[in-house]
């Protein structure tokens, strides 16, 4: 799938503007321009820290300062969704001009790296998500360079065992990129406090893509993800899981918006 999209001139030798919304700074970055960039950082060598932020990671950051300090130190903080977009036109005078889901970056980075023979470990995801998604992408683009994949047992907190574990797979493999799919904000937390060992370039996190590149979900219809509905066709396949974090968790944003908007009005 090629990119398209509609890209301004960034002046890469400084960080990419960030959009305060509720305390978060997310990147101001369009699809296209943030896969350039990606791609300019592999080139120079530059090891870079990405992370892909919808609205529950905002509201969860806003009474986490430690998750905030991730966010907001990040090389980039991705617009994951729609709703951050409508925020930002509410907020006033900076509107992000798109998102970048890690549903489209995923997929669409990694052709790409199949056309500059970038080399790639996938981090995460269930037992056997991240081996049959390398099945088919081989078959996709021979001769793709999938360095590894591995799928830690599931817990809250890692042991430091398991920590170096991964680190030392990971660089044994000597990948471009880490794609990390431990869900948010764990992923995040899991590459900021390991980015000094490990020796990839690109270090991002992009929590179910995984699963949805594989198969294992369906991806809302076009119309849906264009009119920030995403989140409910997601809603409408897993409501016992979701209930909580999109009509609990992601309405927080609302207090957190009109605090910040009230504030610059004083």
């Amino acid at each position: 799938m090629n990119v398209v999209a509609k890209s301004i001139a960034i002046n890469h030798e400084k960080p990419v503007p960030k959009i305060n919304i509720g305390g978060t700074g997310i990147s101001d970055i369009t699809l296209i321009e943030t896969i350039n960039l990606l791609d300019e950082w592999i080139a120079r060598q530059e090891k870079k820290r990405v992370c892909v932020t919808p609205v529950n990671n905002v509201v969860w950051a806003s009474n986490n300062p430690p998750l905030k300090e991730i966010y907001n130190s990040s090389d980039l903080t991705l617009c994951d969704g729609v709703p951050l977009i409508w925020a930002s036109k509410f907020l006033g005078k900076q509107t992000l001009r798109g998102r970048v889901t890690g549903l489209d970056l995923l997929p669409q980075f990694i052709e790409r790296c199949y056309q500059k023979k970038y080399s790639m470990f996938f981090l995460g995801a269930a037992e056997g998500v991240a081996e049959q998604y390398k099945t088919e992408l081989e078959k996709q683009y021979p001769g793709i360079q999938i360095k590894g994949v591995y799928s830690p047992p599931y817990a809250e907190q890692f042991s430091e065992e398991e920590n170096q574990k991964m680190v030392a797979m990971i660089n044994a493999a000597k990948p471009d990129i880490l794609w990390v799919s431990l869900t948010a904000p764990k992923q995040d937390f899991w590459i900021h406090q390991h980015i000094d060992q490990l020796n990839s370039i690109i270090n991002i996190g992009v929590g179910g893509a995984l699963d949805v590149a594989a198969g294992k979900f369906n991806r809302a219809p076009v119309w849906m993800q264009k009119n920030g509905l995403e989140w409910f066709y997601r809603f409408t396949k897993e409501p016992k899981r979701l209930f909580n974090r999109y009509f609990i968790e992601a309405p927080a944003i609302v207090p957190l918006l009109l605090k910040q908007k009230l504030a610059k009005n004083v």
